[in-house]
């Protein structure tokens, strides 16, 4: 009787019993390199999770960040400029701002900046925070820089420093501020962020990235591809505000009422500068509510950033634009000692 072959034995190369033998050493290689690539890829976010949630931890109080200047310090020992930053705004993002407005501010004070506390926006603690810087560097001279919504900030932190403390700030510049949330152009989103963030719900910051890019890109017309991927990596990045501080800053201006504010700044003089071309805040309300609560205070609100992009409060970005406003803005209202407005080269 004949030998079996290989083939007709179901053993041979093409039987089915070595494509299953084939098929399992495959799989075997496909199934180690996944897990590998998987155990990888879960490291690298339980390491960027925990990164994160020591910067954030680290950032729990309010903080004024300082950005050191020489000259400034010499020549203006008791002023300062102070920053409060706008919506998202990290700290690292503040100094920036500041760093990209030196050559303008520092004609007339010293640079700091509000860097808010990761566990939410509490007006108070910021009221302390500043006040403890102000008696810390013996200052007597204020002027505040509010950025997009942190315009409104510091005009209840101006309020609440001369009730308190009898200071008095000097400047409050607007740039680009909501008087109100029917200023916000962009409503869709703000109505269920404030419902779920006052029912107690928080989103975890790790997933904010891929709202950020989606929102950045909704609106990349007013930003280069460029600016698009930067401000979305920085969302996405340890040093990002935590989520309950966006959600907290959002029911803030959701809830702003600034008329409570109008007649209690006394002397502080305001001026807002915007562009007709933003698409985040309306540039016609917001500058007719701020100069009709603040007509007292309101000294100007012709000036524009004209060619900035992104248009809304994007003085890190267009600083060419921003310097030369706040220079015609302080050498009107606050000119040097040796008159005329002389600009000192620093």
């Amino acid at each position: 009787m004949p030998r079996e072959t290989e083939e007709n034995s179901g053993r041979g190369p093409g039987s089915a019993e070595a494509r299953i033998l084939r098929h399992a050493a495959e799989l075997k290689r496909f199934s180690r390199r996944n897990f590998l690539l998987g155990t990888g890829s879960a490291s690298l976010l339980a390491a960027d999770m925990l990164l994160t949630r020591r910067v954030q931890a680290a950032r729990r109080v309010n903080k004024i960040l300082t950005v050191p200047d020489d000259t400034a310090e010499m020549y203006f020992p008791t002023a300062s400029w102070i920053l409060f930053p706008g919506y998202k705004t990290s700290w690292e993002e503040a100094q920036w701002i500041l760093n990209a407005l030196r050559g303008a501010l520092t004609k007339r004070g010293q640079l700091a900046a509000v860097g808010y506390s990761n566990l939410g926006l509490d007006i108070d603690q910021i009221v302390i925070a500043v006040i403890e810087h102000v008696r810390a560097r013996k200052l007597t001279t204020l002027y505040f820089y509010g950025h997009s919504f942190g315009g409104m900030v510091a005009t209840q932190v101006a309020a609440r420093l001369r009730e308190l403390h009898g200071f008095e700030v000097a400047f409050i510049l607007l740039d680009s501020s909501p008087n109100s949330r029917y200023d916000v152009l962009d409503q869709s989103w703000f109505d269920g962020v404030v419902f779920l963030y006052e029912s107690g719900f928080r989103f975890p910051s790790v997933l904010r990235g891929g709202y950020e890019l989606g929102e950045r890109m909704l609106h990349k017309d007013e930003r280069s591809w460029g600016q698009v991927l930067d401000q979305s990596l920085e969302q996405l990045s340890p040093i990002a505000p935590s989520s309950v501080l966006v959600q907290s800053e959002s029911a803030y201006i959701y809830h702003f009422d600034a008329g409570r504010f109008a007649g209690k700044l006394d002397g502080t003089r305001m001026a807002f500068i915007g562009n007709p071309r933003d698409r985040t805040v309306d540039y016609d309300t917001a500058r007719d509510a701020w100069m009709l609560t603040f007509k007292a205070n309101m000294v100007s609100d012709e000036l524009r950033t004209d060619g900035a992009r992104p248009a809304h409060a994007s003085p890190g970005w267009n600083p060419f634009v921003y310097r030369p406003i706040i220079e015609e803005l302080q050498d009107e209202l606050f000119p040097l000692p040796s008159g005329g407005g002389r600009k000192t080269a620093f």
